[in-house]
C-alpha cells in the first residue's frame, strides 16, 4: 500500500513527463545529432562530417555578423524590456481611479498578433508615408529611413519588439507587486522609510521570484525572436538585422542545410544557457 501511495504522484506527472520528452528534450536530441550530418542538395543522403558544421560557420563572416548582432541585439533590448516593463507595473499597480482602463489599454499590443504588429509598424515606419515621419515632420524634424536603414533598422525593430512585449512582461510583475503585503509598506513607513527606501527594501526583496522569472523569460525570449526579423527586414539591409535565429531559418529553409542549421540552433541554445546561468546566479548573489 505504501509502495503505491508513492506511485500516485510519479502517475499525475506522467503526461507532463511524455509531453517534455517529446515536444521539449527530443527537438534538441534531434537537432544536436543532426548538426553533425550535411545533406546531399540533389538526394537529401545524409553524411557524418562530425564537427565540419561548427568549424565552418566560426570561420564565415555572415555567421560571425549574425552572431555580433544577435548579441547585441540582446544586449540593448533585455534590460530595456525589463526596465520598461518594471516601471509599467508599478504604474499599473497604482491606487487610483480608472485604473482598470489603463489596465486594459495596457494589454492592448499583447492581444495583437505578431504578424499583424509587424505590418502595422511597417506602415508607421515607411519613410514616405509613415505616421512616424508625418509627426516628425510636423516637429520641424527630418524624415528617417527606420527599416530600409543599416544604421537605424534594428533599433527599429527593438522599438515595435518592445511595444509588443513590454506590456505582457508587465502583467506579470503587476502580479508580483500585488502579492506583497500592504502590512510591509505600512511597517517601514512607521519606522521612517521613504519611497525610495520602501523600493529598494520591501519591493525589490520581496519580486525576487518574479524579477528572476521576468529577466530569464525576456532573454529566452529574445534570443529566440524571429517573426519581426522575417516579417520587416529579412534580415536586411546589409544584414544589419540578420540575428541567428533567422540565420538558421535561411540555411534551413533558403539553403536546404538542416545540418548547418541545426548547429546554429545547438550554437544559440548554448549561448543562452550560459547567459540564463549567469543570471541565476546574480540573482542568487544579490539576494
Amino acid at each position: 500500500m505504501k509502495v503505491e501511495n508513492k506511485l500516485i504522484p510519479y502517475l499525475f506527472l506522467f503526461p507532463a513527463i511524455i509531453g517534455l520528452l517529446v515536444f521539449k528534450l527530443y527537438p534538441i536530441a534531434s537537432g544536436l545529432v543532426e548538426s553533425f550530418y550535411t545533406n546531399a542538395f540533389l538526394t537529401g543522403e545524409k553524411s557524418f562530417i562530425g564537427l565540419q558544421n561548427y568549424t565552418s560557420l566560426f570561420a564565415d563572416p555572415v555567421f560571425q555578423d549574425s552572431l555580433i548582432t544577435t548579441l547585441w541585439f540582446n544586449l540593448v533590448i533585455n534590460p530595456l524590456q525589463f526596465s520598461l516593463a518594471f516601471g509599467l507595473a508599478l504604474l499599473l499597480n497604482a491606487k487610483i481611479k480608472a485604473i482598470g482602463i489603463f489596465r486594459g489599454i495596457n494589454f492592448v499590443p499583447v492581444a495583437v498578433s505578431v504578424p499583424t504588429a509587424c505590418i502595422l509598424w511597417n506602415i508607421m515606419l515607411s519613410p514616405e508615408q509613415g505616421v512616424i515621419n508625418s509627426i516628425l515632420i510636423g516637429l520641424g524634424l527630418e524624415p528617417q529611413p527606420f527599416l530600409t536603414s543599416s544604421s537605424q533598422a534594428l533599433g527599429s525593430i527593438i522599438a515595435v519588439a518592445s511595444w509588443k512585449g513590454v506590456g505582457y512582461w508587465a502583467l506579470f510583475l503587476l502580479a508580483g507587486l500585488q502579492d506583497i503585503p500592504q502590512s510591509l509598506y505600512e511597517a517601514s513607513a512607521i519606522d521612517g522609510a521613504n519611497r525610495w527606501q520602501q523600493f529598494r527594501n520591501v519591493t525589490v526583496p520581496m519580486m525576487k521570484r518574479s524579477l528572476t522569472f521576468i529577466v530569464v523569460s525576456i532573454t529566452i525570449a529574445n534570443f529566440l525572436l524571429f517573426s519581426p526579423m522575417y516579417i520587416l527586414t529579412q534580415g536586411g539591409p546589409e544584414r544589419s538585422t540578420n540575428v541567428l535565429m533567422l540565420e538558421s531559418y535561411n540555411n534551413a529553409f533558403l539553403y536546404s542545410d538542416i545540418g548547418r542549421a541545426s548547429a546554429i540552433v545547438i550554437i544559440m541554445l548554448i549561448i543562452t544557457l550560459v547567459v540564463v546561468a549567469v543570471q541565476f546566479r546574480l540573482f542568487r548573489a544579490k539576494h
